[in-house]
């Protein structure tokens, strides 16, 4: 027995011992992949040296002598910081990620491949004038460098990622720069999937059901629109199946989930200071790191400071010493879904207004890891690329049989100039300049908002599809591919796009809400953002006459919700001024929870259980409001529908009738709709959070969640990778904590502005930034998420183009020499 007990003690000693070794053999090839901020470089590919100085937080302030070393230095420093974050966007946007991920990751390959963005960044870099190609190059080389010196240096293979996806490191190339380009207009648009899902509910639901859950923009002062109609010619179509989730790794954003963002700037008669103020944020998906990366370019042609996407050669959102701009997502209904008639005696041919005629064809396999191969035959109609039926987006739920499905989007083109528009807009010394740049933007649609001494100003820039005015479908559903009104007819001129230039208001903002008041065809879209955030920023710029960079802030961190002021006196009131005789538990905890909510101000803070209350009773409430007419739809429905609940609680055209649970022979009124679902959520919470109302926190449900992919969808290596942290705000506050809605933590908060910037033109070095994570994509680094915790706070880190500034307190200095 002693005996035993000695062989199991070493083997215990053992194996702890293997795994210390194992842990401090993995802590040291990580951390070789630790950048050094402080060293020197000689690098190929450079014509003189160049300064990097690494501010306070990492941030590079690039100086150099020529443009190209400029941006090759910004290449070096997106290699350096986020390598792994380059090559898994790259791999996204030319489908090969099964070659690391698997099978598991065919369908969204299959769809990528389809959509061949890199075939058209491809043929998009010899669109490019000599000078933009010339500084895609530049960028390229500084990637380059830094990965041979990476190979060169036994580096750690220039991030861990790398040692868990072993596969050699293709040279980046400018097709790279440019496919990514198009995937982030991929990431931001959910036009063809809302047109899916339409033509899926309308498969279940009246026209007049679909107008109360898919309601027009309710603002007054906007023309009426058409309902949606059908142009399917009574084929049968497969809608009543709701689309099955995607991969984690998947580039199509949920719909609700695309960008989104707020903007809003006042010119110098409105602000304390006499200078205009400007304010930014885009919203998209919270990621460790994150989208987005700071830099500074000096040099003789730049010298501009902002948010950078690592492996595009661009400050995105930033400012120079003049011009000053934000955006937010357009909104515009930029794809349509066609279905294409196949030829019942050849599959190789599809009906076209004129007759059969042939898919263009093109072979390409997949390889998958563990050395499979899968070969596709990919098909191309005259509307655009047929989708796979088992891709990612497939639109298999609404395709009939003997047809197939082609996507007709804006980005699919050689014709992009975007690239080149971001660097007009960085080199732009007047507003003008920034409206001209403007104008060769393609995708994705953006609302610019610009500013400089002189004034505010904002404009749709990017293309904009025009539909025939006899459009069966008007792009709402999906069309007939070979019904020629159908078709596209060409894109709005720029200069026809909506805009307001230095407006007599003295400010303009933006919310994704509905910016012209044309009709269709030059309506820009059907889909808007709900109105909510947008009055909230009206509301607080017209509560101020003058604004200072602190008001600005104040509002850009926001969390009180105008939805829950104008939805929650609809749903409670029965029960506020109610009388009931009920005095059992679940009274008792409705009666403690309606006491908490008539003193609530509908500020979403983390700190206070009313937002989760009415968070969970608005879900709720979707679910007793549509599930029985929905079916095997709601899925794709369930979560908080302000709008619809709006309708139905005011009975506006009828929409009371939702109340009613037609699989009950009782008619239930509104009053029991709202009774029910509270009770509902109350269960829910208890079971989670305890009996006490009181005690709840909606921060420990509203946790924002800074997903490492893919290391992160493990939970154990979350615990790791992951950045995790309570938020305030919710789906319709300024401070956006967009939230899913569903699922096993349907109020995570995943959707939220990664970035933020506050502008002042009475001293622009003292405009203020912040990303919500940090520079560096290394878990090891201390700034991993340095600037996260500012940005939780609602703090922001300096953004000054003096090089003094970035010196004073300088993590680094390097210097890269040719």
């Amino acid at each position: 027995m002693r005996v035993a007990f000695r062989i199991l003690l070493w083997l215990l000693l053992g194996s702890m011992g293997l795994a210390l070794a194992a842990a401090a053999l993995a802590w040291h090839l990580a951390a070789r992949s630790l950048p050094d901020y402080g060293r020197d470089w000689r690098v190929d590919g450079l014509s003189r040296p160049v300064e990097i100085v690494r501010d306070a937080y990492a941030v590079p302030h690039i100086v150099a002598e020529t443009d190209a070393d400029a941006f090759f230095a910004l290449g070096w420093a997106h290699a350096q910081d986020r390598l792994w974050q380059m090559e898994l966007q790259r791999r996204t946007a030319g489908g090969r990620l099964a070659e690391l991920f698997g099978r598991d990751a065919l369908p969204i390959d299959r769809t990528m491949r389809a959509l061949d963005l890199v075939g058209f960044a491809r043929a998009a870099v010899d669109r490019q004038t000599p000078e933009t190609r010339a500084l895609l190059e530049a960028y390229a080389e500084g990637v380059n460098a830094r990965i041979r010196a990476v190979n060169e240096g036994a580096l750690g293979r220039g991030a861990p990622e790398f040692f868990v996806y072993a596969d050699a490191i293709a040279p980046w190339t400018p097709t790279d720069s440019l496919a990514l380009v198009k995937l982030m207009a991929l990431r931001v648009t959910t036009a063809a999937s809302s047109e899916a899902r339409r033509l899926r509910l309308l498969s279940m639901l009246t026209p007049e059901q679909l107008a109360d859950l898919d309601p027009d923009y309710p603002e007054p002062g906007v023309l009426a629109l058409p309902a949606p109609q059908l142009d399917i010619d009574g084929l049968s179509t497969p809608g009543d199946r709701a689309e099955a989730p995607r991969h984690p790794l998947s580039p199509f954003a949920p719909i609700g989930l695309g960008g989104a963002s707020n903007v809003f700037a006042v010119s110098a008669e409105r602000s304390a200071s006499g200078a205009p103020l400007l304010a930014t944020d885009p919203h998209l998906w919270l990621s460790a790191p994150s989208v987005w990366s700071l830099a500074r370019l000096r040099s003789p042609g730049f010298d501009v400071i902002g948010a950078t996407i690592p492996g595009i050669p661009a400050v995105i959102i930033g400012r120079n010493a003049r011009v000053a701009w934000g955006i937010t997502t357009a909104q515009v209904d930029d794809q349509d879904i066609f279905l294409e008639r196949v030829d019942p005696e050849n599959p190789d041919r599809f009906l076209t207004p004129e007759g059969w005629a042939a898919f263009d064809q093109r072979e390409t396999v997949i390889r998958i890891r563990g050395g499979e191969r899968e070969a596709l035959r990919l098909k191309r109609t005259a509307n655009g690329p047929v989708m796979p039926p088992d891709g990612d987006l497939s639109f298999a739920s609404v395709t009939p049989d003997g047809h197939v499905a082609a996507l007709a989007w804006t980005a699919l083109t050689a014709e992009d100039r975007s690239i080149e528009a971001a660097h007009r807009l960085m080199r732009a010394r007047s507003i003008e300049d920034g409206v001209a740049a403007a104008a060769l933007h393609l995708a994705p649609a953006q609302n610019l908002a610009l500013a400089d001494a002189s004034g505010v100003a904002m404009v749709v820039a990017g293309a904009i599809p025009l539909r025939r005015e006899d459009s069966r479908t008007q792009g709402r559903t999906p069309s007939l591919g070979w019904v020629r009104e159908n078709q596209w007819e060409g894109l709005l001129p720029a200069e026809e796009a909506p805009r307001a230039i230095r407006p007599l208001s003295g400010a303009v903002a933006n919310a994704n809400n509905r910016t012209t008041n044309a009709p269709f065809p030059r309506h820009l879209s059907f889909d808007w953002a709900e109105p909510y955030r947008l009055r909230r920023i009206e509301r607080l710029l017209n509560d101020r006459a003058f604004h200072t960079r602190e008001s600005f802030a104040e509002i850009q961190n926001d969390t009180v919700s105008e939805m829950a002021r104008a939805v929650l006196p609809l749903i409670a009131r029965e029960m506020w001024w109610g009388e009931t005789t009920d005095d059992g538990p679940v009274a008792r905890r409705r009666a403690a929870a309606l006491r908490l909510l008539a003193d609530w101000n509908g500020d979403m803070s983390m700190h206070d259980p009313e937002p989760l209350i009415f968070a969970a009773w608005m879900r709720a409430l979707t679910r007793r409001l549509i599930e029985d007419e929905t079916g095997p739809l709601f899925r794709e429905l369930e979560g908080p529908r302000p709008l619809l609940v709006e309708r139905v609680f005011r009975d506006v055209d009828g929409a009371a009738r939702w109340c009613d649970v037609v699989m009950t022979p009782e008619v239930e009124s509104c009053a029991d709709m709202a009774r029910r679902a509270l009770d509902d959520a109350l269960a829910e919470l208890t079971a989670r959070f305890g009996g006490q109302p009181e005690q709840w926190r909606w921060g420990a449900a509203h946790r924002a969640r800074h997903v490492h992919a893919p290391l992160g969808f493990n939970r154990l290596l979350g615990l790791i990778f992951n950045i995790e942290h309570e938020s305030s705000g919710g789906d319709h506050t300024i401070n956006v904590g967009g939230m899913r809605g569903r699922g096993a933590d349907p109020y995570a908060n995943v959707h939220a502005a990664g970035f933020r910037a506050i502008y002042d033109f009475a001293d622009l070095d003292r405009s203020l930034h912040v990303i919500a994570t940090g520079q560096s994509g290394h878990f090891l680094s201390r700034h991993y998420d340095d600037l996260g915790a500012m940005w939780r706070r609602g703090d922001y880190a300096p953004m000054s183009l003096s090089l003094d500034d970035a010196r004073a307190g300088a993590v680094g200095v390097s210097r890269l020499s040719p």
